[in-house]
């Protein structure tokens, strides 16, 4: 299926942005087998782009008998270089698939090292069926971020890359191994999409689930803690957040989010009954519920203003 012009323009400039950089100079990620054949890339706990961090994403490939599947892709074309080079070093397998769980910048932007991977053969562009409107809407923000605090300059062209679209399940086969996709509810954004490898029943969560960094709400409250109760029921021994340490605490590594939303749906719902208005709110916030999270000073006020829009308005 050929992708929207939104999403071809999009990974026309991040081609044109990772084939601006030196391959040569790309140094491996590093990367933790945390499976039989599940690599994982853990990114530091920081903000996209605070003091020019572009590696704060968890990032991931799998290896199957035929090729591999490289799951998010970092927050610069530079990242997305370097995980290419991490996946060339592990296996002399082409990549085939590269699945993105979200339309975020810290996730989203290696995605051009990858359009012209396994010697010139374009491995399939994997994401939730939202995730081209998503992304387009956000590109000139990337765009200015990644030029005032990295002085890159993303120069668009326009090139026809296919794209594999999901709206609902779907299975790819990376040769003796398959994995399963499931586009999801609207949650933490209107484009979330996990991914499990069925053989080692390892589950990729991308921001659907946080470890130790406050969780971050881009879509709807109410609809991620109705994602939230299902993922709990799925089979899984390996979980990958999209941020923090993988585990195999499942589904314990869902409490202190579940907590924290939960607390943020109640604290907000008070306020409204209240009559606080939004500055109000936001102002006199309560320490964030469900545990110790960093960047709190980031991400609770905004999440605050996220929750009071939709749940002013609910019945």
């Amino acid at each position: 299926m050929a992708p929207s012009p939104c999403l071809r323009l999009l990974l026309g400039w991040m081609t044109v942005w990772a084939l601006a950089l030196p391959a040569a100079a790309a140094a491996p990620l590093a990367m933790q087998q945390v499976a039989p054949g599940v690599y994982v890339h853990q990114g530091q706990q920081q903000a996209w782009m605070e003091a020019k961090a572009d590696d704060v994403a968890n990032l991931a490939f799998i290896v199957g008998d035929r090729c591999v599947a490289v799951v998010d892709t970092g927050g610069s074309p530079d990242i997305g270089q370097r995980l290419l080079a991490a996946v060339a070093q592990a296996t002399p397998l082409p990549v085939c698939y590269v699945i993105s769980t979200h339309a975020h910048p810290d996730h989203a932007l290696g995605l051009g090292a990858f359009a012209a991977a396994s010697g010139g053969a374009a491995p399939q562009f994997v994401a939730h069926a939202r995730f081209a409107a998503a992304a387009a809407a956000r590109q000139r923000n990337w765009a200015h971020a990644l030029q005032r605090d990295a002085g890159i300059t993303l120069a668009p062209q326009n090139l026809v890359t296919p794209g594999l679209p999901v709206t609902g399940e779907l299975e790819i086969d990376l040769g003796g191994r398959k994995l399963a996709l499931r586009a999801w509810p609207t949650g933490h954004t209107d484009s979330d999409l996990t991914v499990l490898d069925q053989q080692t029943r390892s589950l990729f969560l991308g921001d659907l689930v946080f470890a130790g960094h406050m969780p971050v709400l881009d879509g709807k409250l109410k609809g991620w803690l109705a994602v939230l109760a299902e993922l709990q029921r799925m089979n899984v021994a390996l979980a990958i957040p999209g941020h923090g340490a993988p585990t195999r605490d499942w589904p314990g590594l869902l409490a202190p989010q579940q907590a924290y939303l939960e607390t943020l749906q109640h604290d907000v719902r008070k306020a409204l009954r209240e009559r606080r208005s939004l500055a109000q709110t936001v102002q006199d916030a309560p320490a964030p519920g469900g545990g110790p999270w960093l960047l709190a000073e980031h991400f609770h006020r905004r999440n605050l203003t996220a929750a009071y829009a939709e749940l002013e308005w609910e019945d």
